[in-house]
């Protein structure tokens, strides 16, 4: 039979949430709260509910071994389970001086089988939990905790998820990645994280990098932009595919353009449906990567195979996902021509790295990687100048900008790039990279590089 746990607490309420100011020993808290606590679903992705950790800990922890006047602000906890029942404590008062002031007073009460974990305040906690190791006593201070509860629902995820995001977000901002994998409101990462949870390629293990491990103890760190060459799995990053989501959100319901307000769950299911089939097109197009990688052949292999790493596969690399991605949706949506029109000009395409247009990104004399801003501008008009050239003049300009940027002449000709001229309705602007796929608030996703 478990214990019961009784914890004196003031309740209160804000908004939609009741929670309750407690106090716990430092002890206590290293003992009973956790970092990260997976709430079901894909591994990776929905069930992280914690920021990654970082040398700031170390800092609070010489701050509590340290200073004789030390304090911590309070951590804010979720209890998950334990059938928390809460009973209000009346005073002996007889002379009515406490009147009223006594009727938020109580004892939060758990049945024993309640878990913990951290929603804000994880570097504090750590640091507790490393200064303990030093110094057992000061496990008998003092630490406010704010407890709210958690339910393990559907609906008490989102919830939990969604306080997770705000504090953070109006507090210290969240990173980009984190936000893809936390936020509750924005369409195209509720539609990023189902796709990696239910698409039948992107679900697949290790195909979406979701975050790599710094350490024990809750220390994640959320994949951005990178994928290493040397990775054996991942076809693309988390942050990269919601890149792609956002650029394929064209001509869907509005609600899927706006971060602050969550899309209804017809809107929803309408997106995931139309961005899938929109994403596989472009798998498909850009020379069927899928099957080879369901297949269990080595993204390392595919993305840099050895002694002709200019022949590895263009769309292995995000910087290229995400330009294709851009253009093929401005294309459609702009409509200069259908969908799939575009998509059978992209599957002409030549899709060895080593080859025009990707050499705008690639270096085939040291085969590496060129992300700068000025190639990725230079990567998007020349996708555009080979998939649909708006005029003489734009090709031109693309085949002299090349010159310009990587000191060499481009090699497709003019006459070559002219068989894809289409008359445009109305005048075409190639957007830059950092126009079609703004930051996310706190984000490190502009300027990711590649190794």
């Amino acid at each position: 039979m478990t214990n019961k746990t009784f914890i004196p607490a003031f309740k209160a309420k804000v908004g939609d949430w009741d929670y309750y100011i407690c106090v716990m020993k430092y002890a206590e808290v290293a003992r009973q709260v956790g970092f990260a606590y997976e709430l079901g679903g894909n591994a990776d992705l929905n069930t992280l509910i914690q920021r990654g950790l970082s040398h700031r800990t170390q800092a609070i922890k010489d701050y509590l071994m340290k200073s004789e006047h030390r304090f911590l602000g309070a951590l804010l906890v979720a209890a998950w389970g334990g059938a928390p029942q809460y009973m209000s404590v009346s005073m002996d008062d007889p002379d009515g001086v406490l009147s009223g002031i006594d009727k938020q007073f109580g004892v939060l009460t758990f049945d024993g089988t309640q878990q913990y974990f951290a929603l804000d305040g994880q570097h504090r906690l750590k640091a507790i939990k490393e200064a303990l190791k030093s110094n057992p006593e000061i496990g008998q201070e003092d630490i406010c905790v704010i407890m709210v509860s958690h339910y393990d629902t559907e609906e008490g995820k989102v919830r939990t998820r969604r306080l997770f995001t705000n504090i953070n977000r109006n507090a210290k901002a969240t990173t980009g990645a984190e936000n893809i994998v936390l936020d509750e409101d924005d369409g195209p990462a509720i539609v990023t994280r189902r796709l990696i949870t239910e698409h039948p390629f992107f679900s697949a293990q290790g195909v979406i990098k979701v975050f790599t491990r710094q350490g024990e103890e809750g220390e994640l760190k959320l994949a951005s932009g990178n994928v290493s060459q040397s990775e054996k799995r991942a076809f693309t990053t988390i942050a990269n595919l919601y890149d792609m989501v956002r650029s394929l959100s064209f001509g869907l319901d509005p609600a899927m353009q706006k971060r602050d307000a969550r899309p209804s769950d017809e809107v929803l299911e309408s997106a995931y449906v139309t961005i899938g089939q929109r994403l596989d097109d472009l798998l498909k197009a850009t020379g069927n990567i899928r099957e080879s990688l369901l297949a269990g052949t080595s993204a390392k292999d595919i993305r840099f195979p050895k002694n002709n790493e200019a022949g590895g596969h263009a769309f292995m690399r995000p910087v290229i996902q995400k330009a294709v991605a851009r253009a093929a949706a401005q294309i459609a949506e702009q409509d200069v021509l259908p969908w799939n029109a575009v998509m059978e000009r992209l599957s002409k395409l030549p899709w060895q790295i080593g080859q025009a247009p990707w050499t705008a990104v690639f270096n085939t004399s040291n085969n590496k990687m060129v992300t700068a801003k000025e190639n990725v501008t230079l990567l998007d008009d020349l996708v555009y100048a080979h998939v649909a050239a708006p005029s003489k003049q734009f090709i031109i300009n693309a085949r002299k900008e090349y010159k310009q940027v990587r000191g060499s002449v481009y090699p497709v000709s003019e006459e070559d790039l002219l068989v894809n001229l289409i008359n445009h309705s109305k005048k075409v602007v190639v957007e830059e990279a950092s126009a079609a796929s703004p930051a996310l608030s706190g984000g490190d996703l502009d300027g990711a590089t590649e190794e």
